[in-house]
């Protein structure tokens, strides 16, 4: 019986393998995670109207829909009514109000909507819609 594998170059051998481990690879590695989000934006959030705010935030372009992500050390105090919309040069604009905030911790996800166009804002912010008073703002980089 001939040993068919000791007759192939070892160039070509390695080539192969590597091919082989990536298409095994691919194969596994989840596609949320072979295609990660674009970053557009991102900050950290302060306080405001004497609520204690704070955490990060990254704003995402997947495919045709724009994402906010509140990462896992975000953390309000406390509101009755808090909401997430876009704030520019100081002015919260209520016609970009798209969400009620899930939950006072955590990591979070949202779907922003198309008619918002996030690059015109320089700030992300919690809103306390009942009130109409900012609870924390994140500037956005």
């Amino acid at each position: 019986m001939t040993n068919y594998i000791s007759r192939i170059p070892r160039p070509f051998l390695a080539t192969a393998t590597a091919a082989v481990a990536l298409a095994i690879v691919a194969s596994v590695v989840p596609t949320s995670m072979a295609n990660a989000g674009e970053k557009i934006a991102s900050g950290s959030f302060y306080g405001q109207s004497d609520h204690i705010t704070t955490g990060k935030i990254t704003i995402e372009k997947d495919g045709d829909r724009t994402i906010v992500i509140l990462h896992n050390d975000f953390s309000l105090d406390g509101a009755p009514a808090p909401t997430l919309g876009f704030t520019k040069n100081g002015k919260f604009d209520q016609k970009t109000e798209f969400a009620k905030l899930k939950s006072l911790k955590g990591e979070q996800r949202y779907e922003v909507p198309k008619n918002v166009l996030v690059r015109a804002y320089d700030t992300f912010t919690v809103w306390c819609s009942k009130f109409s008073v900012p609870l924390g703002s994140a500037k956005l980089t």
